[in-house]
C-alpha cells in the first residue's frame, strides 16, 4: 500500500498552505502608480554573416538608406544588396523610479525574414513609451544562445536564433514622474482581492501606527493616509508599512489540468459525507481466423475460413470508501490512497464528488 506522500508525488498534488504563515504586505499588494512601463522601438542589426533580411524586405533596405543619408552618404535603394543587416523590434521594461543613466536589459526580435541575428550588433535605437516620448536608447551586441547553419541538403539549428537579448543594453534618458512626491494619500492594491485579507491589512496597519490611517472601501484596495509624523517622508512611511506581516485568506479551490494530470488543492478544501468507489471494466474481444482445408491429394472437400472468437471480461475490484463530513485535504489524500487511484482517476473522482454536491470548494478545470 502506498503512503500518502507517494500518492501526492505520483498524482502531482500540490498542497497550498496559506493560513499557516504570515506574509509581508509588500508581497500581497502594490501601491497604485508604482509599476513597470513598456517601451518599444525600431532598429537595425548589423554585422551578420549573410543571415540577415533578404532583398524582399523593402523596409530594411529603406532603413539602411536613411541611416547612411543621415551620416552624409548619398545612395539609392536600388544599389544596396546586403544580407548582413536585419530589421528588428526592440522592447524594454522600464522599472519604476528608474533614473537617468540607469541601464536595463533590451529584447531584440527580428521583423523580416532574417535567418539569424546571432553575433550581430544593434545600432542605436530610440525607445518610446505609450505617450510617444523617448525614454531610453538601446545599443550593443546581441546574445541569442543559439545558432542556425545549413545548406541545400541539411540544416542545423539550436534554440531560437531570430530573437536575443542585450544585457544592460538600454540606457535610460528620461525619468518618469515621482508618484510619491507631494502625496498625502496612497492606494494599496491587493494582488488577489479578498474581503478578509483587506480587513486584516487595515487592522495590522492601524495597530502599527496607533491611528486609523488605513481604510478599505472594497476587497481589492486599501486607502492609506500618511500620518503627520511621516509628513514629507513618504518613502519612510512606505518602508515601515510594507514590512508588516499579514495572514492572508484564500478561497477554497481545486484546480484540475486534464492534459497533464495535475491536481492542485487548497488547504481550506472540505467535503461533506460521501461514499466513493472507483473501478474499471475491461472487455477484450480477439478474433483469430482459422483456415480449414482438405487433406493433400483429397478428391473432395473445399477450403474454408472458420472464425475463432476469444472473449475476456475483467472488472477491477475496489473497496467503497466513506469520507466523513468536514474531511480535510489530508483525509481526502489518505482515502484516495487506499483506493490506489491514478492521477486521471483522481480527476474523475473529484469531478464526480463536485457533481454530487459534496465538495465544498470551487472547481476550476484548465
Amino acid at each position: 500500500m502506498k503512503s500518502a506522500v507517494s500518492v501526492i508525488l505520483s498524482a502531482l498534488i500540490i498542497l497550498i498552505t496559506t493560513s499557516a504563515h504570515a506574509i509581508r504586505i509588500k508581497d500581497l499588494a502594490s501601491f497604485e502608480g508604482i509599476r513597470d512601463n513598456q517601451l518599444m522601438g525600431y532598429g537595425l542589426v548589423v554585422g551578420l554573416n549573410s543571415t540577415g533580411d533578404s532583398d524582399q524586405t523593402k523596409f530594411q533596405i529603406q532603413s539602411v538608406v536613411n541611416m547612411l543619408e543621415r551620416m552624409g552618404i548619398t545612395t539609392s535603394a536600388n544599389t544596396i544588396k546586403t544580407k548582413n543587416v536585419a530589421a528588428v523590434m526592440v522592447t524594454v521594461t522600464l522599472p519604476p523610479f528608474a533614473k537617468q543613466g540607469n541601464r536595463v536589459d533590451a529584447l531584440v526580435s527580428s521583423l523580416g525574414d532574417a535567418k539569424s541575428i546571432a553575433g550581430g550588433t544593434l545600432i542605436m535605437a530610440p525607445l518610446k513609451g505609450a505617450d510617444n516620448q523617448i525614454y531610453a536608447v538601446a545599443q550593443g551586441s546581441i546574445l541569442t544562445n543559439s545558432f542556425a547553419f545549413g545548406g541545400q541538403g541539411a540544416t542545423a539549428q539550436k534554440n531560437h536564433p531570430t530573437a536575443g537579448r542585450i544585457p544592460n543594453g538600454a540606457l535610460v534618458e528620461r525619468e518618469l514622474p515621482n508618484t510619491l512626491t507631494g502625496k498625502s494619500v496612497l492606494n494599496l492594491n491587493l494582488h488577489d482581492a479578498d474581503f478578509t485579507t483587506a480587513s486584516r491589512i487595515v487592522a495590522v496597519v492601524n495597530d502599527k501606527f496607533k491611528s486609523p490611517v488605513a481604510v478599505s472601501k472594497d476587497p481589492g484596495s486599501v486607502t492609506l493616509t500618511i500620518p503627520e509624523a511621516y509628513a514629507n517622508r513618504a518613502v519612510e512611511f512606505v518602508a515601515a508599512l510594507e514590512r508588516l506581516e499579514v495572514i492572508p485568506d484564500a478561497q477554497a479551490k481545486v484546480v484540475l489540468n486534464e492534459r497533464t494530470g495535475t491536481i492542485v488543492m487548497g488547504e481550506n478544501v472540505r467535503i461533506s459525507t460521501v461514499a466513493v468507489t472507483h473501478g474499471s471494466l475491461s472487455l477484450v474481444i480477439k478474433e483469430t481466423p482459422q483456415v480449414s482445408q482438405p487433406a493433400p491429394l483429397s478428391k473432395t472437400g473445399e477450403t474454408k475460413v472458420v472464425p475463432q472468437t476469444e472473449l475476456k471480461v475483467e472488472e477491477e475490484t475496489r473497496r467503497l470508501m466513506v469520507l466523513q463530513e468536514g474531511a480535510s485535504i489530508g483525509d481526502v489524500v489518505r482515502a484516495l490512497n487506499l483506493l490506489g487511484v491514478t492521477p486521471r482517476d483522481l480527476i474523475s473522482i473529484i469531478q464526480a464528488v463536485k457533481s454530487a454536491g459534496a465538495l465544498q470548494a470551487e472547481l476550476s478545470i484548465i
